[in-house]
């Protein structure tokens, strides 16, 4: 049976956020190109009611998903607490009403909800319009959107809510409580086992991040990737937490900062993708001699 959040815990805890619902998409058309990706502070000024109960309830499931490729771009999921990106966001189709989301949910053009390329599903995000300072709390439960110009698609509702009438840059912030909450609700009500299956999973970080740690390569032909970012500090932030795995660092490619774990032989990244599967609920990317083949080929 699923475990509700209270509504007097969730206003508490949200209170001074914006209006809430869901969101989603699939794969969607293009809508022209995106501009001045980077970070920056705001101050938001949202005092509107919420719908907490909806905004952290437990979905289906929780849903990270493995590595894929937008027009030769991968993506890798991964949850990420610290995310905070600006860049180009659209509007999902009303016509995808009543479709079903990545992560099992229904898609509700009348609902606080958006998509994204890489956070878990469900996470919850402020969005902010940067050309009006309005901004919104969404429920992101869906991939998305499938073009690289754009970070995330927004409802038709939440679009509306912060002033959005086509493509418009935004500020993407997760919300780390909120988000936690909504983790910790869906898994409790979706993994009863959970408890037993814990050790297991401690077991492994032991034993498998001891590995490449214990044997620094200085020149293997294998790199393993965690991660893309627009936002190089979210990249940084993320590679200096990965040091336990290896040596991570940050790669820029174009506009995108990718971190990764360099200087593996076969055997050393073996163990670190393993490790990060296991551990991190990662699904991450390899790479011989700077060309992708297949994580599971050695």
């Amino acid at each position: 049976m699923k475990k509700l959040v209270s509504l007097a815990v969730l206003t508490a805890v949200l209170a001074g956020c914006t209006d809430l619902s869901t969101t989603d998409t699939s794969s969607m058309n293009g809508y022209g190109s995106a501009d001045g990706f980077g970070e920056e502070t705001l101050i938001t000024t949202d005092t509107n009611s919420l719908n907490n109960t909806y905004l952290l309830a437990p979905a289906p499931k929780y849903y990270v998903g493995s590595a894929y490729k937008v027009e030769d771009v991968q993506y890798i999921p991964v949850e990420d607490l610290n995310y905070n990106q600006t860049g180009i966001a659209g509007i999902i189709p009303a016509e995808l009403n009543g479709t079903k989301t990545s992560n099992g949910e229904v898609f509700d053009i009348n609902q606080m909800v958006a998509t994204s390329k890489t956070l878990p599903l469900p996470t919850i995000a402020r969005v902010t319009n940067l050309d009006n300072g309005q901004s919104v709390v969404v429920r992101v439960n869906n991939r998305g959107p499938f073009v690289n110009t754009r970070i995330m698609d927004l409802s038709p509702a939440a679009a509306q809510k912060i002033g959005m009438n086509g493509q418009s840059k935004v500020q993407v912030q997760v919300l780390a409580e909120e988000s936690t909450m909504v983790k910790n609700a869906t898994l409790g009500s979706t993994q009863t086992a959970q408890p037993a299956a814990q050790p297991v999973v401690e077991t492994t970080v032991v034993t498998t991040t001891q590995a490449p740690a214990a044997q620094p390569a200085t020149s293997g032909e294998y790199s393993v990737q965690l991660a893309a970012f627009y936002a190089q500090d979210s990249a940084d932030a993320l590679a200096a937490r990965m040091q336990a795995y290896g040596n991570a660092v940050v790669v820029q490619e174009g506009d995108m900062y990718k971190v990764r774990i360099i200087n593996l032989d076969a055997t050393q990244a073996r163990s670190v993708i393993d490790a990060l599967r296991a551990n991190e609920g990662m699904a991450p990317g390899l790479l011989k001699n700077g060309r992708w083949v297949n994580a599971d080929s050695i």
